[in-house]
């Protein structure tokens, strides 16, 4: 039963080992084109993620410095509220 299991997966392994030979033959047409092409498709796809990454900083950062700001107000109107004379 292992034998034939082990015969399966190199006869998988040998198959697919060759579709992608085959794949890659005739793919690419011309490769001065095509690494400027992908060089510049890889410039344009770090130009997008730097500016999301910026911009999700950006959004957290204000997140942040508001929900601090807004627990100083609650600290210090308990504070004040302790501290006031008794009437």
């Amino acid at each position: 039963m292992k034998r034939i299991l082990g015969y399966c997966w190199l006869a998988i392994l040998v198959l697919g080992m060759s579709g992608l030979s085959a794949a890659q033959d005739t793919t690419t047409t011309s490769t001065g084109e095509s690494a400027k092409s992908d060089m510049k498709d890889a410039g344009h796809d770090t130009k997008r993620a730097a500016k999301k990454t910026g911009h999700a900083v950006k959004k957290t950062s204000k997140k942040v410095v508001h929900k601090g700001a807004k627990k100083t107000r609650r600290g210090a109107q308990k504070a004040e509220d302790k501290t006031a004379p008794p009437q």
